[in-house]
C-alpha cells in the first residue's frame, strides 16, 4: 500500500463502501513481512512515497525471490526492484526484466512517469552505474532520458545537448576518472545535479576516490555528489526533486 491506496480507503470508508472494520483488518496487515532471512519493509510506500528495493549482492537467488515475492503481494500492481543482481538472480526471478549492464530487475508495471530526468554519463565505461540509475529513476516513478559519452575529453559533445539538460527535472551526472563531468554540467545548466563518482580509472583514479573528492570539492553550486558508483542512490534524490516539482 502506498499513499494512494491509503488515501482511497480512506475515501472509501467516509462515504460507506468500506465498513470501518474491514478498513482496519486491512491496516492491521501492513507489517514488515517477517521471513526467515529478511524483514522485507512492506510499509516504506506509504511512510516515504518510495518502494522498498532489494540490494541482491550477498543474497542467494532463493532469498532474493521470496523477498521479491513478499514485496509483491503487499503492493500488488508495484514494481519491484533488485539492484547488483547477476545472472543467477535473474534465473530465479524470470518475469522480472533484468539489465545485465546496469545489473538490475524488475519485477512488475513500472508506474506512469512524473517529471524528466536525465542521466549523463561521462564515457562508456560509466554505463554499468548509468544504468543503474536510469531504471531506478523509473521504477521510483520518474520519465527518463539517458546521454552517454559526453565527458570532458570532449566538451562540444556536452554543448551540443545543453538544451535538453536545462528542460530537466533532476540531473544524475555519472563519471570517473578525475569526475570533473558534473562540476561542467553545474555550471552550464541551472537544474539540480546529482554527481556519481564511478570507480573507472587508471592507477592513481584510486577506485573512484578522486573522483568523488573532485566532486565534493566543486566549485560549482546546485551540486550534490552520492558515494562511488551509487547510482541507486543519486537516482532516488533526483527521483524526489522530480516528483516534488510536479505535485499537485
Amino acid at each position: 500500500m502506498d499513499r494512494p491506496d491509503l488515501l482511497a480507503l480512506l475515501q472509501r470508508v467516509a462515504v460507506g463502501d468500506v465498513d470501518p472494520r474491514g478498513a482496519f483488518d486491512r491496516l492491521a496487515g501492513l507489517t514488515d513481512a517477517g521471513l526467515a532471512h529478511s524483514r522485507p519493509d512492506t510499509t516504506r510506500a506509504l511512510r516515504t512515497g518510495d518502494p522498498e528495493v532489494v540490494y541482491g549482492a550477498g543474497k542467494t537467488p532463493a532469498q532474493t525471490a521470496e523477498i521479491v515475492a513478499a514485496l509483491r503481494a503487499a503492493t500488488p500492481g508495484r514494481a519491484v526492484l533488485v539492484t547488483r543482481a547477476g545472472e543467477e538472480h535473474a534465473a530465479a526471478l524470470p518475469d522480472a526484466v533484468h539489465d545485465p549492464v546496469g545489473r538490475t530487475l524488475v519485477a512488475g508495471p513500472l508506474p506512469a512517469p512524473i517529471g524528466s530526468i536525465v542521466v549523463v554519463a561521462a564515457g562508456t565505461s560509466d554505463a554499468p552505474v548509468a544504468a543503474e540509475a536510469a531504471t531506478t529513476a523509473r521504477v521510483f516513478g520518474a520519465g527518463v532520458t539517458r546521454i552517454d559519452d559526453v565527458g570532458v575529453a570532449g566538451l562540444h559533445r556536452l554543448l551540443a545537448v545543453v538544451d535538453t539538460l536545462a528542460a530537466a527535472d533532476a540531473l544524475v551526472v555519472v563519471a570517473g576518472m578525475e569526475g570533473a563531468l558534473p562540476t561542467v554540467v553545474a555550471g552550464l545548466v541551472g537544474v539540480p545535479v546529482v554527481g556519481v563518482p564511478t570507480s573507472v580509472g587508471y592507477g592513481v583514479a584510486a577506485g573512484g576516490l578522486p573522483a568523488l573528492a573532485g566532486m565534493l570539492s566543486s566549485c560549482a553550486a546546485g551540486l550534490v555528489t552520492v558515494n562511488i558508483d551509487n547510482g541507486f542512490g543519486a537516482a532516488v534524490h533526483a527521483a524526489r526533486i522530480a516528483r516534488a516539482r510536479h505535485a499537485a
